[in-house]
C-alpha cells in the first residue's frame, strides 16, 4: 500500500511495499510516486494521475495492460495496481494497492524458458558428441556464447585445475564486446576464496554467497561493474576438475534452482567433451612417443646392420709385445670408469680396436658402441651426424633424424679423427662433454644424454692448437686419459702373429686354407716400415691371397711402398706418398671393385677427405 498527495508525493507506505521495492522508509517518504515507475512509463502515469485526481473513484489501473514497477537495484517487476481515495487530516489522498504478479507469470515463463533451454542444451550437446579433438575448443566457446545469451548474461568462462600447480587456469571465455573479459590469471591469486570453494565442489552465487572474508571477490565485482554471477563445478571421474561461470554486468540476475540445474547440465556436457579431448591428446602423445621410440630403435638397428657389414681387421687385440701389453693394461685400468679417453696413434694402428676393447670391458657393454669418423663427412654435415636434426633444419632435411650422441645414450661413442672436427662443432662437443646436453639442428629443445666419449686422432693436436685449428679447452677436456697406440714398426715382433690372424680370417671368408708362410715373404713383411700400419698389412695380405694359389702364402711388396726412411719423415708425407702410389696403381679410380678404397680399406668419402686435406689432385 502507498498513499500519495495531490502532487504525487509519497506520504505513507507499509513494510510489504518497502520489501517489494527494496527501499528503507526514509528513502521514499516525500519522493514522487514516479520513483517506483520505470522511466518509459512516467509521462503516461502523470497524465493518468491527473485524470484520477479529477474523478477519484476506486478502480483498477491500466486494465488489460502490462504494468511494471522499478526496484531500487534497477530491476523491474510486473505488478497490478488498484487505486482508491482516503481522507486523512482533511486531505484527500490517492491510495495505491500494488500486487506483485511475478509469481503468476513465473510458472508460464518458467515452462517456456525451460523448453527453450532444453532445446539449447540438446543442440549444443549433440554438436559436442564425437567431435574431432581439434574442433572441441571452438565449439565450447560457441556453446558458451549461446548459453550466455539464453540466460541473459554477458560473460561465460571455463577454468581447469592445473595438474602440476593445482591452480585454476582460465581456458575458455566468451564475453559481449562492451564488457571486460575474465583475467587470464590463476584464479587462486586473483580470487582466492572463490578458487577454494570451487575446488570443494560448491556452487557459488555472487555476491549473495560471499562472506566478509571474500574481499578480493567483492573488490573484483566493484572494479568491473559486475552485478551477479553463477559459478558451478566441473566434475569428471568423481573429481572436481574445474568450474564454469556466467556473469551479468547489465542487471542483477535471479539464479533460481531451475536456472542453476540447467547451467550445471550444460557444464557437465562441456566437461565431458573437454575430458574426451584431453584423453585423446594423451593418447596421441603416447602414440608420438611410441613412434619416436620405434624410430630410435629402427635407427639403432640400421646402425648395427651397417656395423655388422663392416669388416674389421681384428676381432681381438693381437700382439704380446711390451708396447701392446702396456696399451692393454691402460685400457683395462680405465674401462670401469666413465672418464673421457683420447687414443693417439698413426693411421691404421688399431685405435678403434682399443676403443672397442675399453667399451667391452666397461659397464656400458650391454649397448652397442656408436662410432663416427669425423673426417668422413663434410663440415656442413658432421654437426647433423653428431647431434641430429629436425625436419626442415636445412635444405634437403626431409625428415627428423636423431644424432649419434642421442643414439649412444647410456653407451659409448667413438669419435675417430677428432682433429678433423670443424671449429664450430668443437664448441658444441665441449658443451656435451661438460654438461651432457645439446640441441638438434633446427630445434631449441635441450636433450640430455649420458655418454662415455672415446676420441681418437692421428693428428698433432698441440700443434693444431698453436695454429688456431683446435680449441685448447676441448683438448684438455678430451685428454683426461691419453692412450698412445704404437705403430706396427715399433712392435715388429707382433707381426708374425698378426699375419697368421689375418690369413685365418680372410682365408676363411675366401674358402682358402693356408698351411704356411714362405720364409722369404715373412722376411719381407718384417723388413717393411708399414706406414699404413696394421690396416696396410691386412690389405697387402688380402691382395696377395687373391693373386696366389696353393697352401703356402707368398707375397710381393711393391718397391715404391718399401720406404724404410719413412720412420724419419712426417706422417703426412708418408701418407701422401702411400695414397699417391695406390691411386696411381689403380689409375686414380677410388670407388668400385678393385678401386683404391677397397685396396686401402677405407670408405671412398674418407679417402676423398684425406686427399683434400693433403692436397692430392688427380693429374690432368
Amino acid at each position: 500500500m502507498v498513499a500519495c498527495d495531490s502532487a504525487g508525493r509519497i506520504v505513507d507506505l507499509n513494510s510489504r511495499c518497502l520489501r517489494l521495492f527494496g527501499y528503507e522508509r526514509d528513502e521514499l517518504i516525500g519522493e514522487t510516486i514516479e520513483k517506483l515507475i520505470p522511466a518509459r512509463f512516467r509521462n503516461s502515469h502523470q497524465d493518468y494521475r491527473a485524470d484520477f485526481l479529477t474523478a477519484p473513484n476506486s478502480r483498477a489501473m491500466q486494465t488489460g495492460r502490462d504494468i511494471w514497477g522499478l526496484k531500487k537495484d534497477g530491476s523491474e517487476i510486473p505488478v497490478e495496481v488498484s487505486l482508491s481515495t482516503v481522507e486523512l487530516d482533511g486531505r484527500t489522498l490517492a491510495l495505491a494497492s500494488i500486487r506483485d504478479r511475478s509469481e503468476r507469470l513465473l510458472t508460464a515463463q518458467q515452462l517456456q524458458d525451460q523448453a527453450e533451454f532444453e532445446r539449447i542444451i540438446a543442440g549444443v550437446s549433440a554438436t559436442l558428441i564425437n567431435l574431432p579433438p581439434d574442433r572441441v575448443d571452438g565449439e565450447i566457446t560457441n556453446g558458451l556464447k549461446i548459453l550466455t545469451e539464453a540466460l541473459g548474461g554477458d560473460r561465460a568462462s571455463i577454468g581447469f585445475v592445473d595438474a602440476g600447480s593445482g591452480d585454476i587456469l582460465i581456458t575458455h571465455n566468451w564475453t559481449r564486446a562492451e564488457f571486460p573479459e575474465f583475467p587470464r590469471k590463476t584464479l587462486d591469486r586473483t580470487l582466492p576464496w572463490l578458487a577454494q570453494h570451487i575446488k570443494m565442489g560448491e556452487t557459488v552465487i555472487a555476491p549473495d554467497d560471499f562472506p566478509p572474508e571474500a574481499s578480493a571477490e567483492r573488490g573484483h565485482m566493484e572494479s568491473t561493474g559486475l552485478k551477479s554471477s553463477l559459478v558451478v563445478p566441473l566434475r569428471a571421474g568423481g573429481k572436481v576438475v574445474g568450474a564454469m561461470s556466467c556473469s551479468c554486468f547489465r542487471e542483477r540476475q535471479r539464479w533460481d534452482a531451475a536456472k542453476i540445474s540447467r547451467f550445471q547440465a550444460m557444464a557437465d556436457a562441456f566437461a565431458n567433451a573437454l575430458m574426451r579431448k584431453q584423453a585423446d591428446e594423451k593418447l596421441q602423445s603416447a602414440y608420438a612417443e611410441i613412434r619416436q621410440l620405434k624410430e630410435q630403435v629402427d635407427q639403432e638397428n640400421t646402425y648395427l646392420r651397417q656395423e655388422i657389414q663392416l669388416e674389421f681387421s681384428h676381432k681381438i687385440v693381437v700382439g704380446k709385445s711390451a708396447a701392446m701389453r702396456s696399451v692393454l693394461k691402460k685400457a683395462e685400468q680405465v674401462a670401469s670408469t666413465d672418464s673421457t679417453i683420447l687414443v693417439l696413434g698413426e693411421t691404421g694402428t688399431g685405435k678403434e680396436l682399443i676403443a672397442r676393447t675399453i667399451h667391452e670391458l666397461s659397464g656400458r657393454n650391454k649397448r652397442a658402441m656408436v662410432k663416427t669418423n669425423c673426417a668422413a663427412l663434410p663440415g656442413t654435415l658432421i654437426e647433423s651426424e653428431l647431434f641430429g636434426r629436425e625436419k626442415g633444419a636445412y635444405t634437403g632435411a626431409l625428415a627428423r633424424e636423431i644424432g649419434r650422441f642421442e643414439l649412444a645414450d647410456q653407451s659409448t661413442i667413438f669419435l675417430d679423427e677428432i682433429g678433423e672436427l670443424p671449429p664450430e662443432v668443437q664448441s658444441k662437443l665441449l658443451r656435451v662433454l661438460q654438461e651432457g646436453e645439446f640441441e638438434r639442428l633446427g630445434s631449441s629443445k635441450t636433450i640430455k644424454v649420458n655418454v662415455r666419449v672415446i676420441a681418437a686422432t692421428s693428428r698433432d693436436l698441440p700443434a693444431m692448437i698453436k695454429e688456431g685449428k683446435f680449441r685448447p679447452d676441448l683438448f684438455y677436456r678430451l685428454n683426461v686419459f691419453p692412450i698412445v697406440v704404437p705403430p706396427l714398426r715399433e712392435r715388429i715382433e707382433d707381426l708374425p702373429a698378426l699375419v697368421w690372424h689375418i690369413l685365418e680370417e680372410i682365408g676363411t671368408r675366401m674358402g682358402r686354407k693356408i698351411d704356411s708362410v714362405h720364409a722369404r715373404t715373412m722376411q719381407k713383411l718384417q723388413s717393411y716400415a708399414w706406414p699404413g700400419n696394421v690396416r696396410e698389412l691386412r690389405n697387402v695380405i688380402e691382395r696377395n691371397l687373391i693373386l696366389s694359389t696353393g697352401p703356402i702364402f707368398r707375397a710381393e711388396i711393391p718397391e715404391q711402398e718399401n720406404a724404410l726412411d719413412s720412420t724419419v719423415r712426417g706422417l703426412d708425407e708418408v701418407e701422401t706418398e702411400y695414397l699417391c702410389s695406390v691411386l696411381q696403381a689403380k689409375g686414380w679410380r677410388i670407388r668400385g671393385k678393385g678401386g683404391a678404397a677397397e685396396v686401402i680399406g677405407l670408405k671412398p668419402t674418407t679417402i676423398e677427405a684425406r686427399m683434400k686435406k693433403l692436397g692430392i689432385h688427380r693429374p690432368a
